[in-house]
Protein backbone atom coordinates (compact mmCIF):
# COMPACT_ATOMS: atom_id res chain seq x y z
CA UNK A 1 0.00 0.00 0.00
CA UNK A 2 3.00 2.26 0.90
CA UNK A 3 4.25 1.72 -2.66
CA UNK A 4 0.81 2.79 -3.83
CA UNK A 5 0.69 5.94 -2.01
CA UNK A 6 3.81 7.18 -2.83
CA UNK A 7 3.59 6.68 -6.23
CA UNK A 8 0.33 8.87 -6.87
CA UNK A 9 1.42 11.16 -4.54
CA UNK A 10 4.78 11.38 -6.37
CA UNK A 11 2.84 11.90 -10.20
CA UNK A 12 0.35 14.26 -8.36
CA UNK A 13 3.04 16.49 -7.00
CA UNK A 14 4.81 15.99 -11.45
CA UNK A 15 1.56 17.27 -12.50
CA UNK A 16 1.18 20.31 -10.05
CA UNK A 17 -1.92 18.86 -8.28
CA UNK A 18 -0.13 18.81 -4.46
CA UNK A 19 -3.43 20.13 -3.09
CA UNK A 20 -5.02 16.46 -4.21
CA UNK A 21 -2.20 14.45 -2.58
CA UNK A 22 -3.93 13.91 0.50
CA UNK A 23 -7.23 13.05 -0.28
CA UNK A 24 -5.65 10.81 -3.70
CA UNK A 25 -3.29 9.18 -1.45
CA UNK A 26 -5.80 8.11 1.76
CA UNK A 27 -8.13 7.00 -1.10
CA UNK A 28 -5.80 4.59 -3.16
CA UNK A 29 -4.60 2.87 0.30
CA UNK A 30 -8.22 2.22 1.19
CA UNK A 31 -9.09 0.84 -2.16
CA UNK A 32 -5.70 -1.06 -2.24
CA UNK A 33 -5.86 -2.50 0.85
CA UNK A 34 -9.04 -3.71 -0.10
CA UNK A 35 -7.74 -5.98 -2.31
CA UNK A 36 -5.00 -6.88 0.01
CA UNK A 37 -7.61 -8.10 2.46
CA UNK A 38 -10.61 -8.78 0.16
CA UNK A 39 -9.59 -9.82 -2.90
CA UNK A 40 -9.55 -13.24 -4.47
CA UNK A 41 -8.64 -13.89 -7.86
CA UNK A 42 -10.95 -15.10 -9.73
CA UNK A 43 -8.53 -18.25 -11.00
CA UNK A 44 -6.77 -18.79 -7.65
CA UNK A 45 -9.98 -19.31 -5.10
CA UNK A 46 -8.29 -22.93 -4.29
CA UNK A 47 -4.77 -21.15 -3.71
CA UNK A 48 -4.49 -19.28 -0.55
CA UNK A 49 -1.74 -16.65 -0.61
CA UNK A 50 -1.36 -16.67 -4.20
CA UNK A 51 0.37 -14.13 -5.65
CA UNK A 52 -1.76 -11.17 -7.13
CA UNK A 53 -1.85 -8.47 -9.55
CA UNK A 54 -2.98 -4.82 -8.20
CA UNK A 55 -3.10 -2.10 -11.39
CA UNK A 56 -3.33 1.65 -10.30
CA UNK A 57 -4.22 4.26 -13.14
CA UNK A 58 -4.09 7.90 -12.85
CA UNK A 59 -5.77 9.81 -15.42
CA UNK A 60 -5.24 13.51 -15.14
CA UNK A 61 -7.63 15.65 -17.64
CA UNK A 62 -8.35 19.67 -16.89
CA UNK A 63 -10.55 20.02 -14.18
CA UNK A 64 -10.63 15.91 -13.30
CA UNK A 65 -8.60 13.62 -11.37
CA UNK A 66 -9.76 9.64 -12.21
CA UNK A 67 -8.08 6.99 -10.03
CA UNK A 68 -8.67 3.38 -10.98
CA UNK A 69 -7.65 0.49 -8.85
CA UNK A 70 -7.59 -2.94 -10.66
CA UNK A 71 -7.74 -6.37 -8.88
CA UNK A 72 -8.49 -9.90 -10.55
CA UNK A 73 -11.32 -10.64 -8.62
CA UNK A 74 -14.50 -9.98 -10.62
CA UNK A 75 -16.90 -10.06 -7.26
CA UNK A 76 -18.48 -5.97 -7.37
CA UNK A 77 -17.53 -4.60 -4.39
CA UNK A 78 -19.41 -3.68 -2.02
CA UNK A 79 -20.49 -0.21 -2.07
CA UNK A 80 -22.28 1.61 0.66
CA UNK A 81 -25.38 2.88 -0.97
CA UNK A 82 -25.15 5.98 1.15
CA UNK A 83 -26.71 7.49 4.55
CA UNK A 84 -30.14 6.45 5.00
CA UNK A 85 -30.58 7.62 8.57
CA UNK A 86 -30.45 11.34 9.56
CA UNK A 87 -28.18 12.22 12.65
CA UNK A 88 -30.90 14.28 13.85
CA UNK A 89 -33.09 10.70 13.68
CA UNK A 90 -30.40 8.40 15.35
CA UNK A 91 -30.33 10.28 18.49
CA UNK A 92 -29.02 8.47 21.51
CA UNK A 93 -28.38 5.57 18.83
CA UNK A 94 -26.05 7.32 16.64
CA UNK A 95 -23.99 3.98 16.18
CA UNK A 96 -26.10 3.29 14.63
CA UNK A 97 -24.81 5.42 11.53
CA UNK A 98 -21.63 3.68 11.17
CA UNK A 99 -21.83 0.35 9.32
CA UNK A 100 -20.57 -2.97 10.60
CA UNK A 101 -18.26 -3.23 7.50
CA UNK A 102 -17.46 -1.14 4.01
CA UNK A 103 -15.66 1.97 6.51
CA UNK A 104 -13.13 2.39 4.10
CA UNK A 105 -15.30 2.86 1.23
CA UNK A 106 -17.68 5.20 3.28
CA UNK A 107 -14.49 7.06 3.60
CA UNK A 108 -13.38 7.05 -0.23
CA UNK A 109 -16.83 7.89 -1.11
CA UNK A 110 -16.76 11.31 1.07
CA UNK A 111 -13.20 12.06 -0.14
CA UNK A 112 -13.97 11.37 -3.86
CA UNK A 113 -17.05 13.35 -6.44
CA UNK A 114 -17.92 10.41 -7.60
CA UNK A 115 -16.98 6.51 -7.19
CA UNK A 116 -17.61 3.39 -9.47
CA UNK A 117 -16.56 -0.03 -11.03
CA UNK A 118 -16.11 -1.51 -14.14
CA UNK A 119 -15.96 -5.47 -15.30
CA UNK A 120 -12.42 -6.22 -16.09
CA UNK A 121 -11.75 -7.23 -19.95
CA UNK A 122 -13.56 -10.23 -20.86
CA UNK A 123 -15.10 -10.80 -17.24
CA UNK A 124 -11.95 -11.17 -15.51
CA UNK A 125 -11.61 -8.93 -12.66
CA UNK A 126 -12.97 -5.45 -12.21
CA UNK A 127 -11.40 -1.51 -11.34
CA UNK A 128 -12.76 0.59 -8.97
CA UNK A 129 -13.18 4.60 -10.23
CA UNK A 130 -13.27 7.46 -8.35
CA UNK A 131 -13.41 11.16 -9.70
CA UNK A 132 -12.19 14.38 -7.71
CA UNK A 133 -13.70 17.20 -9.33
CA UNK A 134 -10.17 19.52 -9.32
CA UNK A 135 -12.10 22.71 -8.41
CA UNK A 136 -13.82 21.44 -5.45
CA UNK A 137 -10.17 19.95 -3.98
CA UNK A 138 -8.47 23.08 -4.16
CA UNK A 139 -11.47 25.61 -3.01
CA UNK A 140 -11.59 22.81 -0.04
CA UNK A 141 -7.75 22.70 0.49
CA UNK A 142 -7.56 26.71 0.15
CA UNK A 143 -10.56 26.92 2.43
CA UNK A 144 -8.66 24.87 4.88
CA UNK A 145 -5.20 26.70 3.88
CA UNK A 146 -5.88 29.97 4.15
CA UNK A 147 -7.70 28.99 8.09
CA UNK A 148 -4.65 28.62 9.41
Amino acid sequence: MKAARDMVGSYLETWSLGYAVDDAKLVVSELVGNVVHHAVPDERLSMPGAKRRIDVWLINYPGLLAIGVFDEDSTPPDLPAGEFISPDLAGDFIEALVPDRGRGLLIVQRLADAVWWSPGLKGAGKTVWVRFDLDRVWADWWAEYSAR
